[in-house]
């Protein structure tokens, strides 16, 4: 009975003395013993011892296949198990559980050269990251002349360098001795650029004080002209120094304010008591104005020169008006003095007896010629030479055309 019932077990059998082996292809191999009940029993016993090894085997597959379990990890787990098959007091296909174990051996490496090209991969881009930053930092270190973005963009490169991943040792340590020494470089010129500042600034607020202490020594002037010229220039002097430190700045800027305010708010006063009388003055001269316009149209020109000078004389004697009335006022004037004066020229030439005698001789001299010219006409016509008609009729019209101005210039003398 208990032949029969081992013979039917592929994997194992129980021996008379109650041995149990384990069928494999190299031969038996001896997996326990059993002295305690039927062979069946026993085949079950390391049936189940089998099982759990094909559990462990089937629990390393799942993680190998849905986890990112660490390659080194599979690996030792895969020794150990197959350690544990080779010397596994259990009853089943154990050649089938070392092939499993072997396609995961496979499968492990491939996950490893899969991890090893992404790492790798992923250090090429990393690399590329970094040298990007050094680079960058080295010409902020170089270039930059605006130093509160140009610090705060190398603390942020430093930021970046720290979120990407690790390279190769060597390179890590050659780019961040790059990185380094141009941070370094950059604090160094942003230390000179600063100490030059200082002096700089000093050498304004030396030159401003001075402006100050002009601007104060003219504040009280009275000489409102070359004075407001003056503070003119030394604004133009301030803007053209350059700026002090704030505090210094704010502290001469108040001065030179103050003494600028001083003086032109005097000489406000001062005008606007000037230029109340002004406005008298204006007014005056409106009325003055309004009299010399009274002298047009000029029918006797002798008559509105003489009005014209009381004119004058009324119109010195009032004084300056407000710049705003100045122009309209000196060329209403203008005009009546301009239309006395062409009077006077019309006048004087119609006096003029050596004009009316040239006028005279003019007009004689061309009612001659054109005498002459109706002579040759008629002898022209007379002869039938029409080109000498046409020419002493063009020459009688154009010459009777001078004659009607000359006549119009002599009428002017009667």
């Amino acid at each position: 009975m208990r032949e029969d019932t081992v013979s039917t077990d592929p994997w194992g059998r129980v021996d008379d003395d109650g041995t149990v082996y384990v069928r494999t292809a190299e031969g038996e191999r001896a997996v326990g013993s059993w002295q305690a009940g039927e062979p069946e029993e026993a085949l079950a016993y390391f049936h189940r011892k089998y099982d759990e090894l094909a559990t462990q085997v089937e629990l390393l597959e799942q993680r190998v296949r849905g986890t990112d379990l660490p390659p080194a990890q599979a690996e030792a787990t895969i020794v150990k198990l197959r350690d544990s098959i080779a010397e596994a007091h259990a009853v089943g296909d154990l050649a089938a559980l070392t092939a499993r174990l072997e396609a995961l051996t496979d499968l492990v490496g491939k996950r490893r050269e899969e991890m090893r090209a992404a790492r790798d991969q992923a250090r090429a881009a990393s690399r590329e990251i970094k040298e990007r930053i050094v680079a960058e930092a080295e010409r902020i270190a170089e270039d930059t002349t605006h130093w509160k973005s140009g610090g705060e963009r190398l603390r942020q490169l430093v930021d970046e360098w720290k979120a990407a991943e690790r390279i190769d040792r060597v390179t890590e340590a050659a780019l961040w001795k790059r990185l380094s020494a141009a941070r370094t470089a950059f604090a160094k010129r942003r230390k000179s650029y600063f100490a030059g500042l200082d002096e700089q600034r000093e050498s304004v607020r030396a030159i401003k004080e001075r402006i100050v202490a002009e601007a104060e020594a003219l504040a009280s002037s009275t000489d409102w002209g070359e004075t407001a010229a003056a503070y003119r220039e030394l604004m133009r002097q301030w803007k053209n120094a350059g700026r002090a430190s704030r505090e210094a700045e704010d502290d001469l800027w108040t001065r030179f304010k103050g003494a600028q305010d001083q003086f032109f708010q005097a000489r406000s006063t001062v005008f606007a008591e000037r230029d109340a009388s002004l406005r008298e003055n204006a007014e005056a001269k409106e009325a003055i104005l309004a009299d010399a316009e009274r002298i047009l149209p000029i029918t006797d020109a002798r008559a509105a020169r003489a009005a014209l000078r009381g004119v004058l004389e009324r119109w010195e004697a009032v004084g300056p008006v407000p710049r705003e009335s100045r122009d309209r006022l000196e060329g209403g004037l203008r005009r009546v003095d301009e239309a006395v004066r062409k009077a006077e020229e019309a006048e004087w030439k119609r006096s003029n007896p050596e004009a009316r005698a040239r006028a005279q001789t003019t007009v004689d001299q061309l009612r001659k010629s054109i005498d002459q010219l109706e002579g040759r006409l008629a002898k022209a016509r007379t002869a039938g030479r029409d080109k000498d008609v046409k020419e002493a009729e063009e020459a009688i019209a154009a010459r009777r055309s001078w004659l009607e101005e000359a006549e119009r210039t002599l009428a002017e003398f009667s």
